[in-house]
């Protein structure tokens, strides 16, 4: 089949889940036969070339900074991508049979439907979240919260075969009406159905993710300075990365925790697979690939209960990690305490956990469910 994938940030170029998913999608498609176009917005060095083995990378827009000073998404990286979907598929929407897209940044699938009926290809759309009212309203304000409501609430209405991560997403995109079947997807990781042994646990508290403001991350450092004995490494880097450097500073724990910025993914794993837990204190998470990770080696996670944290699902409460009440430094401080407590038991019952949903969790399969869904998808 011929099929286009429609993202606008490009693994290794920008990290993240997404940018994860769609890289392995591309790959594992074109690895089975099939001709495989990725449509993004250029995230390296002009004169250069984005590059996936097998796949052909297509430039729809220049490079932008897609975060503003305030760690929100800017608006109009997703006007001038939407703009360059809406251009290449006017000349090339004949050429492909799926278009397979997230829902965000919204205006790239509005352009895929709106000439969906000149390519006559049918789409796929990867519901990462489904944002709430409350949520719009305070991450832009009651005015545009209600236009990207809008936005999405058009999204919602494009005829489409529909994934997602959460049953959280799923239930939300069926209450506001979703046109078409939606099915969760568990698996997001590539890593091994067989776990290593769990290495014995350092003092460590780690922290891995973007530093915007909805990860919350300088709350790990506040957390860890009332955490005796225990370290703390903050990895990853984006608009908050300061903020975290002064909360170091500010609390004078710099003997404690460190924030190296973006490091190798080799040397995230490495700390993972030696950390006492993995604290992630999001407010609001599509999956949680993370948590995963975290788990296949052994290590267990201490996340935040929050309305718009799909994270938590999975979580199995003391088996392979703790769900606290807020972010707050004596709330996280407290689940980093119930770990410690709970010793080598638990991280033996993390590791079991995750050994007994491997299959589950695997990206493999999530893969083989996106890959049959093209023949069956709407077409209209």
């Amino acid at each position: 089949m011929r099929i286009c994938i429609v993202y606008d940030c490009l693994f290794p170029y920008t990290v993240g889940g997404g940018e994860r998913w769609y890289r392995n999608v591309a790959q594992r498609l074109a690895a089975d036969g099939h001709d495989v176009t990725y449509l993004t917005l250029r995230q390296w060095p002009k004169g250069e070339r984005g590059e996936i083995p097998g796949v052909r990378v297509v430039v729809a827009g220049p490079r932008m900074a897609l975060y503003g000073e305030g760690g929100q998404r800017r608006v109009l990286p997703p006007l001038v991508f939407g703009a360059g979907v809406l251009w290449h598929l006017l000349r090339h929407g004949r050429s492909y049979d799926v278009i397979h897209t997230a829902s965000f940044p919204y205006f790239s699938l509005l352009a895929a439907a709106l000439l969906r009926p000149l390519g006559r290809y049918r789409i796929v759309v990867d519901w990462f979240e489904l944002w709430s009212r409350e949520y719009w309203n305070e991450y832009l304000g009651p005015v545009g919260g209600r236009v990207g409501r809008f936005v999405q609430g058009l999204c919602l209405r494009v005829a489409q075969r529909a994934f997602c991560f959460a049953d959280l997403t799923a239930g939300r995109l069926r209450e506001d009406g979703l046109r078409g079947e939606v099915t969760v997807l568990r698996g997001m990781f590539s890593g091994p159905e067989t776990p290593p042994v769990p290495v014995p646990a350092a003092p460590l508290v780690v922290f891995a993710g973007r530093h915007i403001p909805e990860k919350r991350a300088p709350a790990v450092v506040g957390a860890v300075a009332r955490v005796e004995g225990v370290r703390g490494l903050v990895l990853g880097d984006g608009p908050e990365y300061e903020l975290v450097k002064s909360e170091i500073e500010r609390l004078g724990v710099g003997d404690r925790v460190s924030a190296p910025g973006f490091v190798p993914t080799e040397q995230v794993e490495q700390n993972l697979a030696r950390a006492l837990c993995l604290v992630l204190p999001s407010r609001r998470e599509g999956y949680g690939l993370v948590v995963v990770e975290a788990s296949s080696l052994g290590t267990p996670s201490v996340l935040v209960r929050d309305p718009d944290n799909a994270a938590t699902e999975l979580i199995d409460e003391g088996v392979n990690g703790f769900v606290v009440d807020s972010a707050s430094p004596e709330d996280l401080a407290a689940g980093i305490e119930r770990v410690r407590a709970a010793g080598p038991a638990l991280r033996a019952s993390t590791a079991d956990w995750y050994a007994r949903n491997a299959q589950r969790l695997s990206l493999a399969g999530s893969i083989d469910a996106v890959a049959s869904s093209y023949a069956a998808s709407v077409r209209t």
